[in-house]
């Protein structure tokens, strides 16, 4: 694996976190959304990450990053309260929230901030490292 490759790697760390950060935006955007169906209330969605691989050295894979493979729907229940005075409560006097754990969704943000910030400390290390292996010869 050269060198370069840390960059591509830490690269696809960061585009990744950046988009588990913009679904927890979402997610925490749309907690107290309330709708009159089931079937119109948001639900909580996370991204799922895979492994690339980049080659196979000797038996052994090496890892060339990580993609979103896909952002899939929560399957927890949606909540369900009872206010008839609310104009979108239905015959019954229901309105839905959704399904999204708030402690959970900012729980989520601080991880994926923090790796963010981790991939970012990766490039700069790899670049400094560049910079060093440079002067060398000089």
């Amino acid at each position: 694996m050269a060198l370069y490759n840390i960059f591509d790697i830490s690269g696809s760390g960061m585009s990744a976190q950046n988009i588990r950060l913009n679904t927890t935006a979402s997610n925490l955007a749309n907690a107290d959304s309330i709708s009159s169906s089931i079937n119109q209330t948001y639900r909580a969605r996370h991204p799922v990450f895979e492994a690339v691989k980049d080659s196979v050295v000797r038996q052994e894979t090496a890892l060339g990053g990580v993609t979103v493979k896909g952002i899939i729907e929560s399957s927890a229940p949606t909540r369900i309260e009872y206010r008839p005075e609310h104009p979108l409560a239905n015959e019954d006097g229901n309105v839905f929230l959704p399904n999204v754990n708030v402690v959970e969704e900012m729980a989520n943000m601080i991880s994926a901030s923090r790796t963010y910030q981790a991939n970012v400390q990766v490039a700069d290390t790899a670049k400094k490292l560049l910079q060093r292996t440079i002067s060398l010869g000089q």
